[in-house]
């Protein structure tokens, strides 16, 4: 993977030589700190010859600037000084980045015409820069390009700004959310003859290292607990399953926690039920729910949060084996449910089904959110911009909406109701795995609700945004680590 950035902030002061990366607002407006650093007024001219007008993340760039010592001086856009929130500040810090990847020195002077740049807004720009330099290259050989940010050495970074100790400290924050983003996309990017269920659960495993427990479960231990549902996916395997439970405890003692499940398919051949080959190998972002659990867990272990949290993932392989389990067969969840399997494909609800079982008859949460790369419908409905978000608490929903909103992992509220509900009866069993194309996101959500009893919770379709989403300003991998910021917010703005 990419070498990190090195980051450091310090006051305002002229820079000598290197990379400059000023902002300007809409209608090409410095701050004083920005013009110190163009005492020719180059900029200007740069701005109108190339119709630069300072939108959000758009950049100009004059090379060996007159009147100064500077290698390169870039300006850019942050829009309307009165609209600068989370989401923008990424935006800006992935546009810098960009704008500095081929120095090995870059300067951000953090002040803007019409507003004020304060600490953690600092601290933002430098989470997006940290954000767009990940690259997933380790299986290169060569240095030849391949496309992305990657610099040609690591990066120093320092960010002028008006109280460089108080955005050290933001930083410290953002960048432990930074790193659980990091861990996410590693896993997702990951080709599955590496990452197996047993190696996943190792990678889970060392978040011991941040104070986190972690207990993993094998599959003789999911047998004795009754995990049907679960086991049935794995039968075709030679993999054996995993359920890993990582436990944080910065809240008060006896304090239920908070509750995370993910969907941990390492890789899904769709089983009997095989899928078509053209794109089969994006199937090992099967599991980008799980990667994100594990990412937002090391992200709260990483920065202290004062939360009690636990992130349980259930991992498994889905392969046409001749052992597999067949269309038509029936399974007992660890609920005592009985699930008719019509589609060997709609594997991840069966892995979730007992998972979410254990965590609530285990932990009783103060409320469980899944994620799961899903269902293909949710990205017929909202393509790959908005992760689908079902749930049965309209206050867990609410506020996962607004931290979406906040960070730019957006999510959309789909209705559930019992129309919904009686689609996935089964003339055989309790119920049955899948009810067709019409309303797919909706009925695998319904299927997930009957095994989460009363307690608040809500589900996560993240099959458009966890893996193969657009790039964007602050992501230019295949696997996004999507989730992780969304999840991390949650926390911090509603049960710290």
């Amino acid at each position: 993977m990419t070498d990190r950035p090195s980051v450091s902030f310090a006051k305002f002061a002229m820079p000598g030589k290197g990379t400059v990366i000023v902002l300007a607002s809409e209608g090409g407006g410095l701050g004083k700190n920005a013009k110190a650093c163009d005492p020719e007024g180059v900029l200007a001219r740069a701005f109108e010859v190339s119709g630069f007008s300072g939108k959000l993340a758009k950049s100009v760039e004059v090379l060996a600037p007159s009147g100064s010592q500077l290698d390169r001086l870039t300006a850019i856009g942050v829009g309307k000084p009165d609209e600068l929130a989370e989401e923008a500040l990424l935006k800006i810090g992935g546009a810098a980045l960009a704008a500095g990847k081929s120095a090995s020195e870059v300067t951000v002077v953090a002040d803007v015409d019409g507003a004020e740049i304060d600490a953690g807004a600092a601290a933002g720009i430098a989470l997006g820069m940290l954000l767009r330099a990940y690259s997933f290259d380790k299986y290169k050989t060569t240095n030849r390009d391949n496309g992305n940010d990657k610099p040609a050495k690591k990066l120093k970074i320092s960010i002028q700004c008006a109280d460089p100790s108080a955005a050290k400290k933001a930083f410290a924050r953002a960048e432990a959310v930074a790193n659980g983003v990091v861990l996410a996309r590693d896993l997702v990017n990951e080709p599955a003859n590496v990452l197996g269920p047993v190696e996943f659960a190792a990678k889970a495993k060392e978040l011991e290292k941040l104070g986190a427990k972690v207990e993993i479960l094998t599959e003789k231990e999911m047998k004795k607990l009754g995990m049907g549902a679960l086991l049935g996916v794995a039968q075709g395997s030679v993999r054996p399953p995993r359920l890993a439970i990582i436990e944080w405890n910065g809240g008060k003692a006896r304090e239920k926690p908070v509750a995370f499940v993910g969907k941990g398919v390492v890789f899904d051949t769709g089983g009997i039920s095989i899928k078509p080959a053209g794109g089969m190998e994006d199937m090992k972002g099967d599991m980008g729910g799980a990667a994100a659990v594990v990412g937002v867990m090391h992200a709260l272990a990483a920065r202290k949060a004062r939360v009690n949290a636990v992130g349980l993932i259930g991992l498994v392989e889905n392969m046409p084996d001749g052992n597999a389990q067949r269309p038509g067969d029936i399974v007992t969840s660890m609920s005592g449910q009985t699930i008719e399997v019509i589609n060997t494909d709609a594997e991840g609800r069966l892995v979730l089904a007992d998972v979410l079982w254990y965590c609530n008859d285990r932990y009783k949460p103060q409320f469980m959110v899944d994620l799961a790369t899903l269902t293909g419908a949710v990205m017929v409905a909202l393509g790959h911009h908005r992760a689908g978000l079902f749930s049965n608490d309209d206050t867990l929903a609410e506020r996962l909406f607004s931290a979406g909103e906040a960070t730019g992992e957006k999510v959309w509220r789909l209705p559930l109701g019992e129309e919904y509900d009686k689609q996935i009866d089964s003339k055989n069993a309790d119920m049955k795995n899948s009810a067709g194309r019409m309303a797919g996101s909706i009925t695998a959500a319904q299927f997930l609700k009957r095994f989460v009893k009363d307690g608040a919770w809500a589900h996560l379709d993240v099959a458009g945004t966890a893996m193969g989403a657009p790039l964007d300003e602050i992501n230019r991998s295949w696997g996004s680590g999507f989730g992780v910021r969304l999840l991390d917010r949650l926390v911090a703005d509603s049960y710290e």
